[in-house]
């Protein structure tokens, strides 16, 4: 469900990823919050100290400023629910993440301008 629909107070995406290793690294959003739901398979997700694998039915919150990741690591196919408030048009940043781990090349300075025009701040591991 895009932001549009629910009037910006949420949005919903379904996350599907391959058996190829996938997803984001740790990062924040300083405008929302999101909640993960593990559909199948088995996910990584960072909590902001650690990795730890999520199966399906685990569900995951990360408030606003929260750093966070996941990732497929498990040479099989994985999904999730991926809720985000405000509503936010996500939908963009969704399909051009996508489009990059499909191969689309973006230069420095256009990969700053995505990642700030979607609010996606990334940041180091926590060791």
């Amino acid at each position: 469900m895009t932001g549009d629909r629910s009037h910006g107070l949420f949005g919903l995406y379904r996350w599907e990823m391959s058996a190829e290793i996938s997803g984001p690294g740790p990062h924040f959003h300083r405008s929302l919050q999101e909640s993960l739901y593990v559909l199948t398979g088995t996910i990584r997700i960072y909590d902001g100290r650690r990795w730890i694998d999520t199966v399906a039915g685990d569900f995951v919150h990360v408030p606003e400023g929260g750093i966070h990741g996941f990732r497929n690591e498990s040479s099989a196919p994985a999904s999730m629910l991926i809720h985000f408030a405000p509503g936010a048009p996500r939908e963009a940043y969704f399909e051009g993440t996508a489009a990059v781990s499909r191969g689309l090349k973006m230069t420095e300075e256009e990969a700053t301008s995505f990642y700030l025009r979607h609010d996606t701040f990334w940041v180091a591991e926590q060791r």
